[in-house]
């Protein structure tokens, strides 16, 4: 069972950021299904990296259409990106070295996050670029 279902409604109006918030949230949805299917550690952990490193990969290219096109809000967005990426991985780093287990709060987290951040923030720029001829 998902966690998040994709909706239109998240839809910044920009094809690659939108396909790449289709696939955080696959990820997510991967991570919250091998939680509840209680797999092992490995899996788990394999999960959270990809979530990591395609989170990383994400936001550095909102920022370069941002940077690129000199949207307004670019500050407030890098620091809402390094805010997340911190806190994730402090959950990442933690699970690694064993201190902690992965829980519901941590899923439950990076989804109200996510969709927080594309329905919010993300939502702003999309009519911004699409302005600038990028769809």
């Amino acid at each position: 069972m998902a966690l998040i279902t994709w909706d239109e409604k998240y839809s910044v109006g920009v094809s690659e950021l939108d396909n790449q918030h289709k696939q955080l949230v696959a990820i997510l949805n991967d991570l919250y299904d091998a939680m509840q299917a209680q797999k092992a550690n490995d899996v788990i952990g394999t999960i959270i990296t990809k979530l990591v490193n395609y989170t990383k990969t994400h936001f550095t290219t909102e920022e370069r259409y941002m940077t690129q096109y000199a949207y307004p809000d670019l500050a407030s967005q890098k620091r809402e990106h390094e805010a997340f990426t911190k806190k994730v991985m402090d959950f990442k780093e933690s699970f690694d070295s064993g201190r902690t287990s992965l829980s519901v709060s941590v899923t439950s987290f990076v989804k109200d996050w996510l969709i927080s951040h594309i329905s919010g923030s993300d939502r702003k720029y999309g009519p911004f670029l699409n302005s600038k001829g990028v769809k």
